[in-house]
């Protein structure tokens, strides 16, 4: 396979290539790549803005994360952060720093990734940046969204007797991670075995092309219902209802009967020695939404293909239980992924 290096194009030959073809579909987006900034005209609406940076290392393994799937993901990672805020994505910013092992071509299937997220998701690449790294790959993704002025909705908008509803259904991509992490052993002990990945395909698409869920933003106006607070699932259900609590002052009660999971991420926590519902609520990187609805909204989302009613808010802040499926009441815990430390659930318990 032909390798070029990024220093034979230069930064700005290297800019041109990744960015060539690129199409804006937002008419927010007055001027895009090709200045030293973009304007956006926001139309009256509210701009919605949100960062993330994915470090190799830390939040990603090329190991086994193709580099095409990469960029897809950090470009719907970010945007998933435009939904929670009940807006509708419109442009993104990337920028990369890269080390010397890196070619162009590589680079080409990572902005690969990145123009098809932008063309599923109908959002704009408007700019960004390229610069070296001495300590492999780094990303930065700008999302921005915009949202009608009284439609935003922050994590503190909850009051007691809110239902708790979540979209989807969770642990697939914690899951999908744990097949990856097993291969990828096996593949050190024994670099000619051929991965055993068959049967597993659901989730881990879940962990490497995961999905924004503006669909769900989308529905929910339609259906004219405005969530009291709103969050996204990155780092695990159960930290997430904690911020939820936390921003809104308010304690919860989560049903263990009421998790969505699939059939397969249950069948595969079984098989690796894994408790489902744990993985449910700490595996972290489903990207779904985590949301409260005042109780007169019940209807709208009790029949809702898309959405689960899984607990209540409550009012006393130190109230933070998971009923289980045995009416057992069991204070709910937190062991999501850490950012900073970087430590699995399994080393936070």
């Amino acid at each position: 396979m032909q390798r070029t290096e990024i220093e034979d194009l230069g930064e700005f030959g290297l800019i041109r290539r990744l960015t060539e073809g690129t199409v804006l579909r937002q008419p927010s987006t007055l001027m895009g790549i090709g200045d030293d900034a973009a304007v956006i005209n926001p139309e009256g609406k509210r701009v919605v803005v949100s960062t993330d940076m994915l470090c190799e290392g830390v939040h990603f393994d090329l190991a086994y994360v193709p580099l095409k799937h990469l960029g897809y993901k950090s470009i719907a990672v970010n945007l998933s952060d435009i939904c929670a805020m009940n807006a509708v994505p419109t442009q993104v910013t990337v920028s990369i720093a890269v080390s010397s092992r890196f070619s162009v071509e590589a680079l080409d299937e990572l902005y690969a990734g990145v123009h098809k997220a932008c063309a599923v998701y109908g959002v704009d690449l408007v700019g960004g940046d390229t610069s070296s790294s001495t300590s492999g790959l780094m990303i930065t993704v700008t999302a921005l969204g915009l949202v009608d002025g009284d439609s935003a909705v922050a994590r503190s908008g909850a009051k007691a007797g809110d239902l708790l509803v979540v979209s989807g259904d969770l642990g697939g991509a914690y899951m999908g991670l744990q097949v990856l992490e097993r291969e990828r052993v096996v593949f050190k002990s024994a670099p000619m075995a051929q991965p055993d990945l068959s049967g597993h395909e659901g989730i881990l698409e879940r962990q490497l092309k995961p999905e924004a869920r503006t669909d769900v933003v989308r529905e929910m106006a339609d259906l004219k219902l405005k969530p009291t607070s709103m969050i996204d699932i990155s780092d695990g259900l159960a930290s997430e209802v904690f911020h939820l609590c936390t921003a809104s002052e308010l304690g919860v009660k989560v049903f263990e009967e009421k998790l969505p999971i699939d059939p397969h991420t249950y069948e595969t926590a079984r098989e690796f020695n894994l408790d489902p519902t744990l993985c449910v609520l700490s595996g972290g990187e489903d990207y779904e939404l985590l949301f409260t609805v005042a109780q007169d909204d019940y209807e709208k989302v009790r029949n809702h293909p898309k959405l689960s009613v899984i607990g209540h808010m409550v009012d006393d802040p130190e109230v933070k239980t998971l009923i289980t499926k045995n009416g057992l009441e069991t204070p709910l815990k937190a062991q999501g992924w850490d950012g900073i430390s970087s430590r699995s659930p399994e080393e936070t318990a």
